[in-house]
């Protein structure tokens, strides 16, 4: 649902019969089109319906870039470079330091509240205890709330599906604001600090890439540092990869996996990528892993308060040897299985959920804030409620660790038990969630939490990450489907008792694995995300089995659930993968389905972009000339294509007035002395407040300086299918369709393809016989 504002596919109808899109030759029209390709520019981002349009990726390669690329010297040159690595290394020192900031104000505020909660169950206050849990978690989402339903609606959710809709090419108004990135902060401690079921991974993903942004640019909109060095990164391509590298350095200090960050922006959110950025996006998790590891060190002598192990590492096995036989590989696949039948049914559902959200979310504001504090109140009281449904266990006198215990962490919690005696429940539910997480995944713990406390967890957190997924305030989906995982392989490890030699602990993180593979669809970045959590290279082997077969399982069900989110927010995601039907329509026939394309003239009058601009929201004109000598293979009497002029440049002309008296090419000193190249990135499409008299209507403007002359064009016979992968891999706005033949009189552009024109879902009801192939997959 983006772009009504590019321009229209053009061309009148050439074919009249309709035909069957199985058994036309290659030389008869496919299809004919029952109604017009139309779109709407609006989507959901974060909370509030937007006007989104698309990034202009491609270079602009008009006379002034050209001029100013020829006058470049190799410093300069250098100095680009050497500023692309400077930022990648504020990227990943600013995405560390904050990403400490979040992992130490969570685990002192919630460990505070579980010491209070704590010391009322040693007295017996369970009225009182269940009070101070519930207020303090209510008080902490109210805040998460109002800031993401007041201050800045993009703040809401994880953000990853937005990151990966801006590296497709859609750009996503205030999605990496300043103010988006302080809420997202603050919001992210209060709802992971209250105990709800989600996860500051993804928000760090989404902090990562605001803090690229915004040093991409200088800063925010209104307070835009001007030096002349970051001009050279006023454009969308250096912007975007960018934010690859803060989305990668997201996920490293997320999970302290600089490889896993990398593969993580490869795998899931990138879809332009090149050697030269996987160098700079790995330099970029390297410095969140130095921050990280420093804090690390100064936090293990005591002086981060309640922080301890945090939420840095949540599995390590480096000082336990595991070892698996072949008829281990059964429960293993067994695990892969279930983990994607699990994963499948979360997405289906948790699908269902988020469009009921919306019709809630409809009726204002102030329902937003309550569904967010009903979500918290329902969840307080099942943490506090539920343990009593537990039986006590005594406690191991074999073990090392304290038990029982009532502070805010360890694997012992007495809750009301007697002394010697130990709550298992509790000792899951009563915690963050990141020590759930370490709880689960404990090694040597066979006999710790019994069959019924486990699935008691397991229905809790599936129904706890169902209904608070798509609430008012930042959240994560990786650590509630670790927690349902790791329950789920647990459950499992313990049904199998003595028939594997695997301990619990590994069927917890193999649980998980396959649980987030089965809804996430990720395999490689998980892969070495949980193989750098839990330093055991032993682990690959069944590792991968798990996350193929949970891929695989998944796939045959439902789209991953990032997707889904992508379609529901209506982002026109454009997939890497075309639909098989799209090989029987012709780009041509595309067009005819549009009304005709508008174009201009290389010297053109005030007047005409004057009209074109206020009766139309295209962001692209094709600019046409005469051609006085016919070039070589051009027929006598053709018109010359030009190239493409961009809706902002014109508004920039009208702006700043550069007309001329007479109809005439300018020279090349007159436009770089008006236009200073790099002023041409800046977005300029407001028109509204640009004046023109009527004594310069009649007047002239040149737009051959800055037209782009080098756009990208297809002939008008290529299928759907291979344009739709070109305009996705090169990263493209507009994309030009020109004829087969060019004749006299005839207009040499029949139409310009845009991101909604090659969407599945706009092309399908326009022609709406291509619908019985719908279903078959692309090979």
């Amino acid at each position: 649902m983006v772009e009504e504002d590019l321009n229209q596919i053009g061309g009148n109808s050439k074919y009249n019969g309709e035909a069957d899109p199985e058994s036309n030759t290659l030389n008869q029209p496919l299809v004919k089109a029952n109604r017009t390709l139309s779109s709407t520019p609006l989507a959901l981002v974060g909370t509030k319906v937007s006007h989104i349009e698309s990034l202009n990726y491609e270079i602009n390669e008009n006379d002034l870039f050209k001029h100013d690329w020829r006058k470049r010297s190799k410093a300069q040159v250098l100095q680009y470079v050497f500023l692309k690595w400077t930022l990648a290394c504020f990227v990943g020192l600013f995405t560390g330091l904050i990403a400490t900031l979040i992992n130490l104000a969570v685990e002192n505020i919630a460990g505070y509240k579980l010491l209070a909660v704590g010391h009322f169950l040693s007295q017996e206050r369970y009225a009182t205890g269940l009070m101070v849990l519930a207020g303090a978690n209510l008080g902490l989402t109210l805040v998460a709330s109002v800031l993401c339903v007041f201050f800045a609606p993009t703040a809401a959710g994880p953000g990853i599906p937005e990151i990966k809709a801006y590296l497709n090419g859609v750009d996503l108004p205030n999605m990496f604001g300043a103010t988006t990135m302080i809420v997202k902060i603050i919001g992210s401690i209060g709802a992971v600090a209250a105990g709800l079921d989600l996860g500051k991974e993804g928000p760090l993903v989404h902090i990562g890439s605001c803090i690229a942004s915004l040093l991409g640019q200088g800063g925010t909109d209104n307070h835009r540092i001007k030096w002349r060095w970051l001009r050279y990164f006023n454009n969308d391509r250096d912007r975007r990869d960018l934010i690859t590298c803060g989305s990668a350095a997201g996920v490293c200090a997320a999970f302290r996996s600089p490889v896993g960050g990398v593969l993580f922006a490869l795998e899931e959110v990138a879809t332009w990528w090149r050697s030269a950025l996987l160098w700079r996006t790995f330099f970029s998790t390297a410095v969140v892993v130095v921050i990280l590891r420093e804090f690390i060190e100064i936090c293990n002598s005591g002086k981060c308060g309640l922080f301890g192990r945090g939420g840095l590492i949540m599995f390590d096995v480096s000082h336990v040897t595991y070892t698996y036989h072949v008829t281990d590989i059964i429960p293993v696949m067994l695990i892969g299985v279930i983990g994607g039948i699990l994963g499948s049914l979360y997405n289906h559902v948790l699908h269902k959920v988020l469009r009921l959200y919306n019709l809630i979310n409809e009726k204002g504001k102030i329902h937003k804030v309550l569904l967010s504090l009903t979500v918290s109140l329902f969840t307080s009281v099942c943490l506090y409620g539920l343990p009593f449904l537990a039986k006590c266990k005594p406690c191991d006198p074999s073990i090392d660790e304290i038990c029982p215990t009532n502070g805010r962490s360890g694997n012992f919690k007495q809750f009301h038990c007697p002394k010697g005696y130990y709550n298992d429940l509790a000792t899951l539910l009563l915690t963050t969630n990141d020590d759930a997480v370490r709880n689960l995944f404990s090694s040597n713990t066979p006999n710790e939490f019994s069959m019924g406390s486990l699935w008691i967890f397991f229905v809790l957190y599936c129904i706890l990450g169902l209904f608070t997924f798509g609430i008012a305030t930042p959240s994560g989906l990786f650590l509630p489907i670790i927690l349902m995982g790791a329950a789920y392989g647990r459950m499992l490890g313990s049904a199998m008792g003595s028939y594997t030699s695997i301990d619990q602990g590994l069927y917890a993180v193999l649980g998980a694995a396959a649980l987030m593979a089965g809804s996430m669809r990720m395999t490689v970045s998980l892969c070495v995300i949980f193989l750098e959590l839990t330093n055991n290279l032993l682990l690959l082997p069944i590792t991968m089995i798990v996350l193929l077969i949970a891929k695989t399982v998944g796939d045959s069900f439902n789209p991953s659930i990032y997707d889904i989110i992508l379609d529901l927010k209506g982002l026109p995601f454009l997939d890497a993968n075309p639909e098989p039907w799209m090989r029987n329509l012709s780009v041509g026939e595309l067009g005819d389905a549009k009304p005709p394309v508008v174009t201009l003239q290389g010297v053109e009058k005030v007047s005409k972009i004057v009209d074109v601009l206020r009766n139309t929201t295209h962001n692209a004109f094709p600019v046409l000339d005469e051609a006085e000598v016919p070039q070589v293979g051009l027929v006598t009497g053709a018109t010359e294509l030009h190239g493409l002029i961009l809706r902002a440049h014109l508004v920039k002309v009208l702006k700043k007035r550069w007309f001329l008296t007479e109809k005439r090419r300018t020279e090349e000193w007159e436009v770089r002395e008006k236009f200073p190249w790099d002023e041409l990135a800046e977005r300029e499409d407001n028109f509204d407040d640009v004046a023109i008299t009527s004594s310069e209507m009649e007047m002239f403007v040149d737009l051959h300086p800055l037209t782009n002359t080098t756009p990208y064009t297809v002939m008008e016979n290529m299928s759907v299918a291979k344009a739709l992968v070109l305009f996705r891999q090169v990263g493209l706005r507009h994309l030009l369709i020109v004829p087969k033949i060019q004749t006299s009189g005839l207009c040499p552009v029949v139409g310009i393809l845009t991101r909604q024109d090659l969407r599945a879902h706009n092309i399908l009801q326009a022609f709406p016989q291509l619908e019985k192939s719908k279903g078959r997959k692309a090979n």
